[in-house]
């Protein structure tokens, strides 16, 4: 993993409540140009499928539910269209990407089995299709090293940013450090490779 204190993205992050409040459009565009700048990225998605990997329906069903909770505009079409867009920067001129998926993010019903299938389909295309990702899952009985939490995504080791219900949280101070820590932990307790494809194909053929 990147040295933490490298160099990386600006380091004052958007505010993230107040582009909500303008719909998700902005925020998605904003979260979008923040992936464009990034070199190398290290993410936890313990239920939901990583934004970069999510297939447009997929997508949409998530900032629906966003929209419906936080009451913002209900710009779904143009969130759903900034998030897909940011998978065009995996393996792009070096970029790396480190991602691990709890199972849950592959058995979590985002709007039933005909987004999920397809959304699961693409992540068996992807792993063997892009270039700079590493794609690790988390098998729901597997031992961990360390105690469960948010999702987070930790940008070129000096950035990180958590979401959750109380909206984003963008963190550059020595918490960085604790979820360089929490990564390296989650990762010890990942399956890769055939092992992964395998998972995602057990919930495959549940869904």
């Amino acid at each position: 993993m990147p040295d933490p204190v490298s160099a990386g993205p600006a380091t004052s992050g958007p505010d993230w409540p107040a582009l909500l409040r303008q719909g998700t459009g902005p925020t998605q565009a904003a979260f979008r140009a923040l992936v464009e700048q990034t070199r190398h990225y290290h993410g936890y998605s313990p239920d939901l499928v990583w934004g970069s990997l999510q297939t447009r329906a997929y997508a949409e069903e998530v900032l629906r539910l966003v929209v419906d909770l936080h009451a913002v505009p209900r710009d779904i079409e143009a969130g759903a269209a900034e998030r897909v867009a940011r998978a065009r920067y995996i393996g792009q001129d070096g970029r790396t990407y480190h991602v691990l998926l709890g199972e849950q993010a592959l058995l979590t019903g985002i709007g039933g089995p005909a987004v999920m299938r397809p959304q699961l389909e693409h992540l068996l295309e992807t792993m063997s299709s892009r270039p700079g990702l590493r794609l690790g899952i988390i098998p729901a009985r597997a031992r961990l090293t360390v105690y469960p939490g948010d999702g987070f995504g930790i940008f070129d080791g000096a950035r990180v940013e958590v979401e959750g219900y109380r909206g984003g949280e963008t963190i550059t101070d020595e918490r960085v450090h604790l979820f360089h820590r929490a990564f390296d932990r989650l990762r010890e307790s990942a399956v890769y490779g055939e092992d992964a494809r395998a998972v995602i194909t057990s919930a495959l053929r549940a869904t």
